[in-house]
């Protein structure tokens, strides 16, 4: 059996010096070293053997098993290392190639706007209304009648109004002002609110304007606010968006819910107030829309117009881009044009 032993260990030893992979390694460690292996069936037979045999032949199988295991371990050191080294330099990749261009998005010029606009309220002290309490799509009596649009007022009209066929008196928003109502229902002042989003109005398109474009609306209604408040805020926004060399002027105006009321022009970027296209030869851009909240409107929500007051304010985002940027027609901003979008 010692003579069987070294003949099989032999066999083995021969069988590793043809290997050529792990793969052989694997076939050699299931033929002699496996359970039905060869090396484990003469261990099975030891019970046979005289105790002075089994004790020598045993001892010689251990040995055997050893070694060869260690010539395995060897060998597939060996193959892992030159099999890796093969793979790695098939799959070398060369670094100072350059690299792909993967064009990324950004984010949209009017986006970016509106998320600087918000900042700048945000930092004076103002919070932004939940979406729900700004919806794209309003009724009547939020759009106009809590705002003191008369029923007769042109606005209504379907000449400069969407109005849909989800129900009766169904618009597409034509401005933000609804939202200081929603923002201003059920809770008691101090309030102060903007509300950015999507407006809709039946216009002619031309380089100024768009039937769908952005806005802003802000509110504050608080005990002892005046138009210097109002003054103050949208100074202070100005300058800060702007800076302060850009020039600006405040007009007497009228709008439904608010009294008084003002126009905030800011000196046209493109012609420097000399007279342009973009400014329709007068040299102001209007940028903003704002007045003292009507004492009806505030009534209209449970709020005492005699202990409260505040004042409202709504902006185009669009018009506030072109100042901002140089734009000269307003298109530019829904025309999707790579070449355009791209300068942002």
């Amino acid at each position: 059996m010692k003579e069987q032993l070294e003949k099989i260990y032999a066999a083995a030893s021969a069988d590793l010096e043809k290997a050529s992979s792990i793969n052989d390694l694997e076939e050699i460690r299931a033929k002699y070293l496996s359970r039905k292996g060869e090396f484990n069936e003469i261990k099975k037979n030891l019970k046979n053997l005289s105790n002075e045999d089994k004790r020598i032949v045993g001892s010689l199988a251990n040995e055997i098993t050893k070694k060869l295991e260690s010539a395995l371990k060897d060998k597939h050191d060996e193959f892992y290392k030159k099999e890796l080294n093969e793979k790695l330099q098939k799959e070398r990749i060369d670094i100072t190639l350059p690299g792909k261009y993967i064009p990324q998005g950004k984010v949209h010029p009017l986006t970016s706007t509106t998320n600087e606009i918000v900042a700048i309220f945000q930092s004076l002290g103002f919070s932004v209304v939940p979406s729900e309490q700004s919806p794209e799509v309003e009724t009547e009596y939020y759009n106009f009648d809590m705002l003191n649009v008369p029923k007769d007022h042109p606005a209504r009209d379907v000449q400069d109004t969407f109005y849909t066929e989800i129900a009766k008196n169904v618009v597409l928003r034509s401005q933000t002002s609804g939202a200081q109502i929603h923002a201003m229902e059920g809770k008691n002042p101090p309030i102060r609110v903007v509300a950015p989003g999507r407006v809709y109005r039946n216009e002619n398109i031309n380089a100024r304007k768009n039937n769908f474009f952005h806005q802003i609306e802000g509110l504050y209604v608080d005990k002892n606010i005046t138009f210097g408040d109002l003054k103050g805020v949208l100074n202070e926004f100005i300058r800060i968006y702007f800076g302060s060399s850009r020039p600006t002027r405040f007009r007497n105006s009228f709008f439904p819910f608010t009294e008084p009321s003002a126009e905030i022009d800011v000196q046209c970027i493109m012609c420097e107030g000399k007279g342009c296209r973009t400014c329709s030869g007068t040299g102001w851009l209007e940028i903003l829309g704002a007045g003292m909240v009507d004492p009806n409107v505030l009534k209209g929500v449970g709020i005492d117009p005699d202990v409260y007051s505040g004042f409202a304010f709504g902006m185009g985002v669009e018009r506030l881009a072109m100042l901002k940027y140089a734009v000269d027609d307003i298109r530019l901003f829904f025309n999707n044009d790579e070449k355009f979008l791209k300068q942002f």
